[in-house]
C-alpha cells in the first residue's frame, strides 16, 4: 500500500472540502492517487463539485487595462502578504504590467518576462527590482488578453483587485445601454463564478462524467438506491440540469432580476430587443487572486500529522 503523507491529506482536504479522516480513507482506498481520491469522495457524497474545490489563499491583486472598447487584459501578480498587496508602489507596478499586456502580444508569462519593460530593463528585471525594494517575493502568475472581433469588451474589478472580469460581446450596437448591460453581466460573473457562457460549450464527456458521479451518490444512499430505475434516471437528469444552470452564465438567475426568475440569457435578450441589437455574450475571463494557491500554514500541517499518527 502506498504511504499516505500528511501533506497528501492536507492537499485533498483543501481540494474537496471533505473531512480529514474521509480524505485519509479515500487516499488509502485509491493507493494515494489524488485524482481517484477526489472521485472516491464525490461518489460517496463527501466532496462538492470541482467548482467549489479551490481554496483562495495567496495574496496579491488583479489589474485590468483597456484599449478603448475593443481590447482588455487582466493580470494577476502575487505577493506574500496582504500588506504589500495594498502597497501603492506594488499596485502601480501591476498596473504597468497590465498596460504592457493589453498593448502587446505575448504567448505566455515567460515571453512577457523577457519583453522590454522600458529602455533599460526587461519585465523580469523590473520585477526583481520590485522584490528587492519591497522586500517580499513577487510573482507574475498569469494574464489574459481579450480582443473583440465583432463587438466590444467591458471590464469589472471587485474588492480592490481581488477579482478581475473581462466580458466580450458580439453586438452590432455599441451604446451606453449595451455597455451597462455588459457591466451588470460582469458583476454577475464576479459574484456567481460561472464556468461557461452556455451549455453549448460543454462536452458530452463532462455531462456523462457528472451523471456517473450522481449515479454513484444515489446508489450509495440506502433510501434513494431502492427507487425504480426510471425514477433514478429522472433524478440524475434533474440534478445534472440543476448543476448546469449553476455553471452556465446564460442559464443563471440574473442577480438583479426584479422577479427573481429572469435568467441572464433572458436579460441579454431584453436589452437586445430594447436597443434593436444583435447582442450576445461571446466569452468571459474571470481571475480571482490566489485561486488554487495556498498560504503556508505549518500549524495546519502539524494538525494533520498529529491526527494521522
Amino acid at each position: 500500500m502506498a504511504e499516505i503523507s500528511a501533506k497528501m491529506v492536507k492537499d485533498l482536504r483543501e481540494m474537496t472540502g471533505a473531512g480529514m479522516m474521509d480524505c485519509k480513507k479515500a487516499l488509502a482506498a485509491t493507493e494515494g492517487n489524488m485524482d481517484e481520491a477526489v472521485e472516491f469522495l464525490r461518489k460517496n457524497g463527501q466532496a462538492k463539485a470541482e467548482k467549489k474545490a479551490s481554496r483562495i489563499a495567496a495574496e496579491g491583486i488583479c489589474r485590468i487595462a483597456v484599449d478603448g472598447d475593443q481590447a482588455a487584459a487582466v493580470v494577476e501578480v502575487n505577493s506574500e502578504t496582504d500588506f504589500v498587496a495594498k502597497n501603492e508602489q506594488f499596485q502601480n507596478f501591476v498596473a504597468q504590467v497590465a498596460e504592457q499586456v493589453v498593448k502587446g502580444d505575448y504567448a505566455d508569462v515567460d515571453a512577457l518576462l523577457a519583453a522590454p519593460f522600458d529602455v533599460e530593463k526587461t519585465v523580469k528585471e523590473a520585477l526583481v527590482e520590485k522584490v528587492a525594494t519591497i522586500g517580499e517575493n513577487l510573482n507574475i502568475r498569469r494574464f489574459e488578453k481579450v480582443t473583440a472581433q465583432n463587438g466590444c469588451v467591458v471590464t469589472y474589478t471587485h474588492g480592490g483587485g481581488r477579482i478581475g472580469v473581462i466580458v466580450e460581446a458580439a453586438t452590432d450596437v455599441v451604446n451606453d445601454a449595451v455597455k451597462e448591460a455588459l457591466s451588470n453581466v460582469a458583476m454577475q460573473i464576479a459574484a456567481l463564478y460561472p464556468k461557461y457562457v452556455s451549455k453549448d460549450e460543454i462536452g458530452a464527456d463532462f455531462i456523462e462524467h457528472e451523471k456517473e458521479i450522481i449515479r454513484a451518490q444515489i446508489m450509495n444512499d440506502p433510501k434513494e438506491s431502492q427507487k425504480p430505475a426510471n425514477v433514478i434516471e429522472g433524478m440524475i437528469a434533474g440534478r445534472v440540469n440543476k448543476e448546469l444552470k449553476e455553471i452556465c452564465l446564460v442559464d443563471q438567475i440574473y442577480v438583479k432580476a426584479e422577479d427573481g426568475k429572469q435568467s441572464v440569457g433572458q436579460y441579454i435578450a431584453q436589452v437586445a430587443k430594447e436597443n434593436n441589437a444583435n447582442f450576445s455574450v461571446k466569452r468571459f475571463v474571470r481571475f480571482e487572486t490566489g485561486e488554487g494557491l495556498e498560504k503556508k500554514n505549518e500549524d495546519f500541517a502539524a494538525e494533520v500529522a498529529a491526527q494521522l499518527g
